[in-house]
């Protein structure tokens, strides 16, 4: 199939919003850059900015049409951890979040007084440090436009990397990269800030997907986790446990859509699943920015069974995760034993080609709409939840051009890096000292389910749920965001980090993201300077700038 043939299938991959006609038009890119960041997530940008910053030529080169990522695509209620650890351009991005809303402008569906100071453990807004952690999807996307603007960089959308064919590599360094629509993106230094990791993958860096044992890194929280069961999104909190046939007490009779009837695996043993995506819905319940969930093609009702017998055992959590946001909106997120995780239906995405995660991506849209709309509108859901559901829809100012649904999936976990150093649960722990930091983390250990299963007695349970405080701020490692040496000399990857599955659980928050984003920039406009390999920058010299720039380190 011809490439002029297989983009058009291509896109809506990991964004279905419409293409914008002037990415496609640009001429062929033969004017080498200082550094080609290749992923428009909040890490992208922060790291195009930093570089611009320090006098290098930089370009943006993604996939998706929206910059920020999950930042921009639904994930409003700021996953933070201890906010006195995210400094430098993340921070700064914060800050200017806090500036908009300081408008009275920006209060269209109720005031800044009726919102509060809501946020996580601290305030939302801040008074003294001038930032805000939680806002409304198109205002952070409007952020990232204006940093991306004022530095004058130049952004390549819908620009879908030839994953085959397009890493062109002189021994240990990548040359460029090439699109699948010919494109081709010359560079002295490149940064993976996809949350696939798929420049990684196809420069041949080494990666893990899925769970390590409990004895590749001595870790007690990775591999199989069964009978482990954290937070609030096990079947163990309802008070009778779960028939998974579907004539109850007959397994002859099947089981339940969303069971899977294989067994979970032996417990600390590794495996190829990930823990559960879902989207980030920006729901409200404003009659006059409302519209009703909508019936998705494909809906079918008897996905829900399961929900229904919830229901009947009484649970009424569905709600615990619509977290506000400004303007009488939410960032809606997964809670309870079945709510919007797709949980089992993603296992093959984060090696899966364009095609198949097109599938999956459209497998989680039907699932979660179907969900929504179930719980608002089917006669045998409880008339309480009916009616409190039917309370809310789609926010009509949000994600206008993919029909007020959010345009990024939220890929947890795809691939990882091994790198130089790996992150694991020893260093976010502090049994372990950190070599080299470049920045810190604090948010606790958390990875979501991974599998939904049939227990030996009989009942529905989930697996993978792990939430476990690392006790304070924890920092990370160069070597972490570097792959050895010997593999690649010219990549940094601030997203799909050097780390285990379960210190993985920490690292994915946004927040670290952009500020392992500007630490990699900082990393490649060094590593130019002293015409030297990434893993060869001092890391006195390296500390010293960042440093200089807002990072805290310690």
């Amino acid at each position: 199939m011809s490439r002029a043939i297989l983009r058009p299938l291509l896109v809506a991959v990991l964004c279905t919003s419409p293409l914008l006609p002037c990415a496609a038009e640009a001429p062929p890119v033969t004017q080498p850059y200082d550094v080609v960041v290749y992923g428009g997530t909040s890490a992208g940008v922060i790291a195009a900015v930093q570089v611009q910053r320090m006098g290098k030529r930089v370009v943006i080169v993604c996939p998706e049409t929206h910059l920020g990522g999950l930042s921009s695509g639904g994930l409003s209620w700021t996953d933070t951890g201890d906010k006195s650890v995210i400094g430098g351009l993340a921070r700064e991005f914060y800050h200017r979040i806090w500036q908009h809303y300081a408008s009275p402008d920006a209060w269209r569906w109720q005031t800044r007084e009726q919102y509060g100071n809501r946020g996580q453990g601290t305030p939302a807004i801040d008074g003294d440090a001038r930032t805000m952690w939680n806002f409304e999807p198109h205002v952070a996307e409007q952020v990232f436009e204006q940093l991306v603007a004022e530095a004058g960089i130049l952004v390549r959308r819908q620009q879908w990397l030839d994953r085959q064919h397009g890493v062109a590599r002189d021994g240990p360094r990548i040359t460029a990269i090439t699109t699948l629509d010919g494109h081709t993106y010359r560079g002295r230094i490149f940064l993976d800030a996809t949350y696939e990791g798929d420049l990684l993958a196809a420069a041949g860096v080494d990666y893990h997907v899925g769970r390590e044992s409990q004895g590749r890194y001595g870790e007690a929280w990775n591999g199989v986790q069964t009978g482990v069961l954290h937070h609030r999104h096990h079947f163990g909190v309802l008070d009778t446990p779960i028939d998974p046939y579907v004539v109850p007490g007959e397994p002859a009779s099947g089981l339940l859509p969303r069971i899977s009837p294989d067994p979970p695996g032996a417990f600390g043993t590794a495996d190829r699943k990930v823990q559960a995506y879902c989207f980030r819905m920006c729901l409200t319940d404003h009659p006059d920015n409302r519209l009703p969930f909508p019936r998705p093609e494909g809906y079918d009702a008897r996905q829900y069974e399961l929900l229904l017998r919830i229901f009947d055992a009484g649970w009424r959590e569905m709600f615990d995760k619509f977290d506000p946001i400004p303007n009488r909106k939410t960032d809606t997120n997964n809670h309870g034993p079945m709510s919007t995780d797709n949980i089992g239906f993603n296992h093959d995405y984060p090696e899966a080609d364009y095609a198949r995660r097109r599938e999956i991506l459209r497998e989680h849209t039907v699932y979660q709409q179907g969900l929504i709309y179930f719980m608002a509108n089917d006669p045998r859901v409880p008339a309480d939840v009916r009616e409190a559901m039917s309370q809310w829809g789609l926010a009509k100012d949000e994600f206008v051009d993919n029909q007020h649904w959010p345009h990024q999936l939220y890929v947890r976990e795809a691939r990882r890096m091994v790198g130089r150093y790996v992150m694991t649960e020893h260093e976010l722990l502090k049994r372990r000292e950190t070599p080299e930091p470049i920045g810190m983390g604090s948010y606790g250990i958390d990875s979501h389910n991974v599998q939904r299963y049939v227990t030996p007695d009989g009942h529905v349970q989930n697996e993978g749920d792990i939430g476990v405080s690392t006790h304070g701020p924890y920092q990370i490692a160069l070597g972490a965001i570097q792959p050895r040496e010997e593999q690649c000399t010219n990549l940094l990857v601030p997203v799909c980090v050097s780390s285990s599955h379960i210190a993985f659980g920490s690292i994915r928050m946004e927040p670290v993201f952009m500020i392992l984003g500007q630490s990699a920039a900082t990393v490649a406009c060094l590593a130019i300077d002293g015409d030297r390999a990434v893993q060869h920058v001092p890391y006195p010299d390296l500390r010293q700038r960042l440093l200089a720039d807002g990072q805290i380190l310690e």
